[in-house]
């Protein structure tokens, strides 16, 4: 580690937080109202479509537990680091057992690991999350790892800068070939978001907090709704076979209004989808393993 100032309070110490919930048929009835794609409603009693337990099982945080950013205050579950920029990196979710709406799990979480390091736009730390959710039958359904990433902020927008115009009220996905969607994001949709996933983190919402204090050129799409999406052309492809592991990773913000397209990536043996603007690297990919595709 290098000799500049530590960014995480080095009394604060890792725990297990164990909770029973209800996988919530509300926000699920939400994120289905969100994509508005013609694909067959969630409701009680249904199987959980891959990655949609990030709805399902979020809870909004206490007001007085919030920090400037609008996410819960550091220094409790999460370290207590310095860093302003936080972003969803990216995971791992193996799907062991189904998860039906209106059920109830255990969710064990503790935080793996905090690792500091220097990057190429300066100081950053990495801390993984691992959590593991029993059905009501005490039997393990979903184990997941997720990395968070904190960085220092950039220098504000140019003050010229704008938000995006209003788009026109349309679904957010459109067929542009196989395997292949247009993916349309607004103010509106990233609000419906934040609120569908108890998300409160005043960079997908808030225009002169995300260009002046944290120094982006626009409001940025969340990352889980980036992996959600790609996670939906599952079912606007029909695509058969039973999920076992889904492998996620953001690479580069996507800011709201920014044309947008989610198609294969054809680079592994596995299926792997990515988020791509214009001829662009991948924004964020999401690989799925499936039963009997030599997967362990």
């Amino acid at each position: 580690m290098s000799s500049h100032r530590r960014a995480v309070d080095a009394s604060w110490a890792p725990h297990t937080v164990v909770t029973t919930e209800t996988v919530d048929p509300h926000p699920v009835a939400a994120l289905s109202a969100l994509f508005d794609d013609g694909t067959p409603a969630i409701g009680p009693g249904d199987v959980l479509p891959p990655l949609w337990h990030w709805l399902a099982l979020a809870r909004w945080p206490r007001s007085s537990a919030l920090g400037a950013d609008g996410h819960p205050a550091r220094g409790s579950f999460l370290p207590p680091v310095e860093l302003p920029r936080r972003m969803f990196a990216g995971g791992e979710v193996v799907l062991h057992a189904p998860l039906t709406v209106g059920g109830t799990v255990r969710r064990e979480a503790r935080v793996e690991s905090v690792t500091e390091k220097s990057g190429r736009t300066g100081r950053l730390v990495v801390v993984t999350v691992v959590t593991a959710l029993y059905d009501e039958h005490d039997k393990l359904a979903i184990e997941e790892r997720q990395d968070l990433i904190y960085r220092d902020a950039g220098p504000a927008a140019p003050s010229a800068a704008q938000p995006p115009d209003a788009a026109p009220a349309r679904a957010p996905f459109t067929r542009t070939g196989e395997w292949a969607w247009d993916f349309a994001t607004d103010p509106t949709l990233l609000m419906r978001f934040s609120a569908a996933s108890a998300n409160p983190h005043r960079i997908h919402y808030d225009w002169p907090y995300t260009t002046r204090v944290e120094g982006y050129p626009g409001l940025v799409v969340h990352g889980p709704l980036m992996t959600l999406a790609l996670a939906e052309i599952l079912r606007l492809e029909g695509h058969q076979g039973e999920v076992v592991r889904l492998r996620h990773r953001n690479r580069k913000p996507l800011f709201c209004g920014q044309r947008a397209e989610l198609r294969r990536v054809e680079d592994t043996g596995s299926l792997t989808l990515g988020v791509f603007v214009a001829d662009d690297e991948p924004r964020s990919t999401l690989t799925i393993d499936q039963e009997g595709a030599g997967h362990a």
